[in-house]
């Protein structure tokens, strides 16, 4: 577990200038470096550090799918065995319409689902379809899958650290 203890003032007033977003610009990290009153160099490396150790999980975009024309949303959900999980949720995610793919735990006897794999696509009948596509790559591993569609957009964000 990363120790927060090793992180300077700087380290923090990044995370604080970050935490919203990279502004919109051709150069961010310049643009975060003349806030912080350091070159983009070291904003970067600051970063990659975090990263690397973990006080950090990513840095990427965050589209929002309704605007980009992806108004169907839907979260597959799996029962494939324990035994395999691994290997098939990385085959899963690497499919180029799968956004994210991942292990959470079964809730018996009412959720038996261990495998989850968002799917976006402008309609239903699409998600349908890629859902399909996943099916026949897990084949008798899968005893079950639903598909979980959103109804509304939620705001996606992380935890936020007062600056």
């Amino acid at each position: 577990m990363p120790d927060a203890a090793h992180l300077d003032a700087l380290d923090r007033r990044l995370i604080v200038a970050t935490q919203a977003g990279l502004p919109r610009v051709s150069r961010p990290y310049d643009a975060i470096g003349a806030e912080l009153g350091i070159p983009g160099g070291e904003v970067i490396a600051r970063l990659q550090r975090m990263l690397d150790t973990g006080v950090i999980r990513r840095i990427g975009a965050v589209p929002n799918h309704y605007a980009i024309g992806y108004t169907a949303n839907g979260m597959s959900v799996w029962d494939v065995a324990d035994e395999c999980i691994d290997e098939l949720g990385a085959r899963v995610g690497v499919l180029d319409f799968v956004t994210h793919c991942y292990r959470r735990p079964r809730r018996p006897p009412d959720w038996p689902y261990n495998l989850f794999a968002m799917v976006h696509s402008g309609s239903r009948d699409e998600v349908a379809n890629r859902v399909a596509e996943i099916a026949a790559l897990l084949g008798d591993a899968c005893r079950r899958h639903d598909i979980l569609y959103s109804t509304a957009i939620l705001k996606k964000t992380g935890l936020r650290i007062a600056g």
